[in-house]
């Protein structure tokens, strides 16, 4: 296994022991008024975002791309979640450079440091454009039990598919590096925009139960978090134990 796997394992490890915590603390952080809320939302997409991208791209990309996208995506529909409007066009464009940023930090073990500029540079101009143009992670924002993909939302799917794909080509052509081009861009676009509609799809659920869970359920969520946290930090110790080779 890459060292660099194991290195990310363990670190998600530390991350979930650190989320476990708070979650247990619930009370001392404000309880129903603290920001737990806004915490919740932030490791549950996380981890929506982070499997999809590294089931698809491995397990540097999810690690990566899947906080840098929770994130940014937690902190959107925590303002729409409050009926506040959007966040100005200049720190939509602060969240597109930070999932650009992740993308190209995640490419770059894939595709080398040009390409993985270049991609980052070109998908963030990109998001900041679609803002311009309406598409947000709040675009039909509604907070219910039952997941929903609009018809504005897959249409904003279909055209980051298509997005990516397309800019993945012109880094190919730009940097001459990549083997097979048009295989790795249309898998990174459609891994990208199927990622992209099952987070949309699940909104409206992560959302209602982000604002109505109840503080016990939350510290059982805390011990769970321990427990894997636990589990992926002592994945390296098992390596070892099992000699199993690490390049």
């Amino acid at each position: 296994m890459d060292h660099r796997a194991v290195a990310a394992i363990g670190l998600i490890g530390i991350v979930l022991d650190v989320l476990g915590g708070l979650y247990l603390a619930y009370d001392l952080l404000g309880g129903q008024h603290g920001p737990l809320r806004l915490l919740t939302r932030m490791v549950t997409y996380s981890v929506v975002f982070g499997i999809g991208y590294g089931i698809g791209l491995g397990v540097v990309f999810g690690v990566a791309s899947g906080f840098a996208t929770g994130i940014t995506v937690a902190i959107e529909l925590q303002r729409a979640a409050r009926r506040q409007d959007h966040y100005s066009l200049p720190w939509e464009a602060v969240f597109s450079a930070i999932r650009g940023a992740a993308f190209g930090v995640a490419l770059y073990s894939i595709a080398g440091l040009p390409f993985a500029a270049a991609f980052a540079g070109l998908i963030t101009a990109g998001q900041v454009f679609a803002y311009t143009r309406g598409m947000r992670p709040s675009l039909d924002y509604s907070a219910s039990r039952r997941p929903r993909l609009t018809r504005r939302q897959f249409h904003g799917a279909i055209i980051r598919t298509a997005g990516y794909i397309a800019a993945a080509l012109v880094c190919s052509a730009m940097v001459h590096r990549i083997e097979h081009p048009w295989i790795f861009a249309v898998r990174l676009g459609l891994v990208t925009g199927l990622v992209t509609a099952v987070g949309t799809t699940l909104n409206p659920f992560i959302e209602y139960y982000a604002d109505n869970l109840p503080g016990r359920r939350l510290g059982v969520f805390g011990v769970w978090l321990l427990l894997c946290g636990f589990l992926l930090q002592s994945f390296q110790y098992w390596m070892t134990l099992l000699d199993i080779p690490v390049t």
